[in-house]
């Protein structure tokens, strides 16, 4: 039976410590995850990526984006700073002394 959806995206990606040092890349390819990521952040089209990388499928981007989701779901938040209004003083171990006084 064929994998579906996201489980059959995330097949196209691979991490190989032999290959572009261990960074999770598009199966068959030394295209980083990562690379992708950037520039579809920088606002560049499936269209010009695909163009500029003509071994890359349009599967493979939302592969790359899958992996990014399975990533981000997975991590560990911290608070970098409390919200005051939500959160005692006490919550954030990073916030010392008279702060909100």
């Amino acid at each position: 039976m064929a994998k579906r959806g996201e489980e059959a995206l995330l097949d196209r990606i691979t991490i190989n410590p032999k290959v572009m040092v261990g960074k999770p890349v598009i199966k068959g390819t030394r295209i980083p995850v990562e690379l992708i990521l950037r520039m579809l952040a920088q606002g560049i089209s499936q269209e010009e990526i695909l163009k500029e990388y003509p071994r890359l499928q349009p599967e493979d981007i939302r592969a790359a984006l899958a992996y990014a989701g399975e990533v981000v779901a997975g991590e560990e938040v911290f608070l970098l700073q409390p919200f005051p209004e939500v959160l005692p003083r006490s919550y954030h171990p990073l916030i010392a002394g008279d702060v909100y006084e």
